[in-house]
């Protein structure tokens, strides 16, 4: 008995932390708002030390890196997988739409969100880089921190022993900072119970009203990807016991994304679980911030759903090859972008809307939606960067991963075995 509530205390007690909060939110309604301060200080302790977390994860990573180690195909295999993640993510939500066809009459809101387009050049420089090194601490600029961080890692390695002290730092950072989440996941219960309480009141009956429908096949069709896709991804994986190890450590990282809507936000639960799961450091330091920036199933989902609803607001059919075509490289192309820039989902709405020819009054319905699919999508985009690096670890590490013990990958050399 002691032994189990040592594995497992922390998950029962941050369930129960969460469903006190949902039960309060039903209860109270939008008065249990009162409560939203209190999601909102933990949410920024994880997000205060998040950037340092995935800085010293990646820096450390890639400095500690032996000259047998294949970066490059871990790199490589990475881009393909994240890629063809997204993919199969669109392609069966356009199957869902043809399926169930959205034809509800949705009506447009008034903006609330001050939107400022830009031209491309400009978006693509704030994508992957930042005009001052302060601005490398704000989580709105991840992905240029975090090739900053390679950057880093890289400098450090090719320093060799006049680099050691500085290589020994980020190795000290990186274990320090493990810790640091540690600590702030010891509020989880309360502050994710707090966050829980305020979606569930304050959104939760939005749910049941015009957007029903679209809604319906969002989470339909994300949780049917959620428990289907991601098993048939870690069965690839590891077999039966990719699944296992993969279901039993993703509880704390889902419950992590619902609760706080940010995949920033689990960022570090992720990179526990796949500490606990055996996925290498050298491919988990490295893929799973990438992929909180850059892989994203869910926002693949929510993008088809979106466009599918412009299309029936505006009377348009969405099963032409050029359609669907266009719709698979918008679909890459905002997911990217969702997680790259400030108001990213905004931007990605804005992007397809301009691609497609629609005006201006398509963009409040698949803001609206977009803000209502947030906690699955980010569910979806998060735990799927775990199951991601699994599958990256599988055709680099080649079948036996799972069966080896992986204690300290700063230090021994990484099998390049073919897959």
């Amino acid at each position: 008995m002691n032994n189990f509530y040592k594995n497992y205390g922390g998950i029962i007690w941050l369930l129960t932390g969460i469903l006190c909060g949902s039960i309060a939110g039903l209860v109270f309604d939008k008065k249990i708002e009162i409560l939203k301060p209190i999601g909102d200080i933990f949410l920024n302790l994880l997000f205060t030390a998040v950037i340092p977390l995935v800085f010293f994860a990646i820096a450390s990573a890639i400095a500690g890196l032996q000259p047998g180690k294949k970066l490059s195909r871990i790199m490589g295999v990475m881009c393909l997988i994240f890629l063809g993640t997204v993919i199969v993510a669109a392609c069966i939500t356009i199957v869902a739409v043809w399926m169930f066809p959205i034809h509800e009459q949705l009506t447009g809101a008034k903006l609330t969100e001050d939107l400022n387009p830009q031209p491309i050049g400009n978006q693509i420089t704030q994508l992957f880089t930042t005009g001052e090194f302060y601005e490398l601490l704000s989580r709105k600029s991840m992905l240029a921190m975090i090739i900053f961080s390679v950057i880093i890692g890289f400098a450090a390695l090719r320093s060799g022993d006049k680099g050691a002290a500085f290589t020994g730092f980020l190795h000290s950072g990186n274990e320090v900072f493990k810790q640091v989440f540690i600590i702030i996941m010891k509020l989880g219960p309360v502050g994710l119970g707090a966050y829980f309480a305020y979606q569930v009141g304050v959104f939760g009956p939005q749910l049941f009203g015009a957007y029903a429908r679209s809604l319906g096949l969002y989470y339909a069709t994300g949780a049917v990807y959620f428990v289907v896709m991601f098993s048939v991804y870690a069965f690839i994986a590891g077999g039966i016991k990719g699944v296992k190890k993969y279901w039993r450590n993703n509880i704390i990282p889902s419950a992590t994304a619902v609760g706080t809507c940010s995949s920033v936000a689990t960022i570090p639960a992720n990179m526990d679980a796949a500490k606990k799961i055996g996925i290498p450091d050298v491919i988990a330091n490295v893929t799973i911030p990438l992929g909180g920036t850059l892989h994203k199933d869910g926002s693949s989902i929510s993008s088809i759903v979106k466009m599918a609803v412009v299309f029936a607001l505006f009377g348009k059919s969405f099963n032409s090859a050029d359609v669907i075509i266009l719709a698979l490289a918008m679909t890459v192309l905002v997911s990217i972008v969702e997680g790259g820039i400030p108001n990213g989902g905004y931007v990605g709405e804005l992007l397809f809307i301009a691609a497609y020819g629609f005006p201006p009054e398509a963009l409040p319905p698949a803001m609206i939606i977009g803000t209502l699919v947030d906690p699955l999508a980010t569910l979806l985009n998060s735990t799927g960067d775990t199951v991601a690096a699994m599958m990256i670890t599988r055709f680099t590490e080649g079948k036996g991963w799972m069966e080896r013990e992986v204690q300290d990958l700063h230090s021994v050399e990484m099998p390049v075995t073919e897959a």
